[in-house]
């Protein structure tokens, strides 16, 4: 999958994720201006918060702007990506890694956060196990996707068009958390405590139907490969079914994003 270009995916997902962040770090419960209490200083993690899977920093700009880029760490394995998050959110120490394989010893963190990942982990367990090594105990690790198995995701449209031209196309309702409680179930797996599951929501309005469509078909996700891999006829046969189906300009896109907010076992 092409998420080698940090510019695609933001051209391509970011309009959803990043007004997505925010309601995932409230969700999470980063707030903006607090301080961890007086009881928990003592620990390593003081009050800072870990971005895993952080792409080209859409979460991890909207943590700078709740505690500070000197209180923010983030890790993605793609180099273009951790680039442009170095960029974005200067004063963030970025580092090229997977969320199977994190850095930092343990109790480094408060939260560690990882938006629209684990389903593109290769070992969703152990990615959230490793999260929670590096989330002091009592912490909180959260982390959040799409509705990919349902109607209500950002690239649902898309892949009701898809399937209503090649009904035998393969999608992402498969991929771990892509269903209610399934992130639930991963973080039992994976050792923490689910505190809390739920839902968050964005509406994103589009200015054009051809807005809507350009980001496809530059190759982003399991999405822009099917419009890479896809003859011309086909793809033109689902650009107009979704047309059909938004309209121009679109309709009001309202994506929903699975939750679930976990605690690191100890005090």
């Amino acid at each position: 999958m092409a998420f080698e270009v940090a510019d695609a995916y933001d051209r391509f997902m970011g309009r959803y994720s990043v007004p997505l962040a925010p309601r995932f770090a409230d969700f999470a419960g980063v707030v903006a201006g607090a301080h961890v209490t007086k009881a928990r200083s003592a620990h390593a993690s003081t009050d800072r918060v870990l971005d895993v899977g952080c792409g080209p920093g859409a979460l991890t700009a909207e943590l700078v702007h709740r505690v500070g880029a000197p209180r923010v760490l983030a890790a993605d394995p793609s180099a273009p990506f951790v680039a442009a998050a170095r960029q974005r959110c200067p004063g963030v120490e970025v580092v090229q890694a997977g969320a199977e394989s994190l850095p930092w010893p343990d109790d480094t963190v408060e939260v560690a956060l990882a938006q629209l990942v684990v389903h593109f982990m290769t070992d969703p367990v152990g990615g959230l196990r490793e999260m929670g090594r590096v989330t002091r105990p009592g912490g909180t690790v959260a982390a959040c996707v799409w509705d990919l198995a349902g109607a209500s995701g950002p690239l649902s449209p898309f892949w009701a068009a898809v399937h209503d031209v090649a009904p035998d196309a393969p999608d992402e309702s498969v991929r771990p958390g892509a269903t209610e409680g399934d992130l639930g179930r991963l973080c039992v797996e994976a050792g923490l405590v689910v505190v809390d599951e739920g839902s968050v929501e964005v509406r994103v309005d589009h200015p054009s139907f051809p807005q809507w469509w350009e980001p496809y078909t530059l190759g982003v996700g399991p999405a822009g490969d099917f419009v890479a891999e896809a003859d011309a006829a086909t793809v033109e046969a689902v650009r107009r079914r979704c047309l059909d189906r938004l309209g121009d300009p679109p309709a009001p896109v309202r994506a929903r994003a699975w939750a679930v907010r976990a605690r690191v076992p100890g005090s």
